[in-house]
């Protein structure tokens, strides 16, 4: 059986890293500025309900608590 070639592994090439880096960046579809704001404006919104969510539900609880160990 042939062994297989070994090739030595490259160091850490800054300049190349940053130049595909720059090329990945050009293929990335951007976001308008109106989809930016209504997506920001639907995670404000779901932030909110979670926010009411969890403060009815510590109401609730502590209220129970409150009467179970009077």
């Amino acid at each position: 059986m042939a062994e297989a070639e070994v090739t030595p592994k490259e160091g850490f090439n800054l300049k190349r890293f940053l130049t595909e880096v720059s090329a990945e960046l050009k293929k990335v579809t951007w976001s308008t500025k109106k989809e930016l704001i209504t997506y920001t404006e639907v995670v404000f919104v779901a932030v909110v309900i979670v926010c009411a969510l969890i403060w009815i539900c510590d109401t609730i609880f502590a209220r129970l608590f409150h009467i179970i160990l009077r």
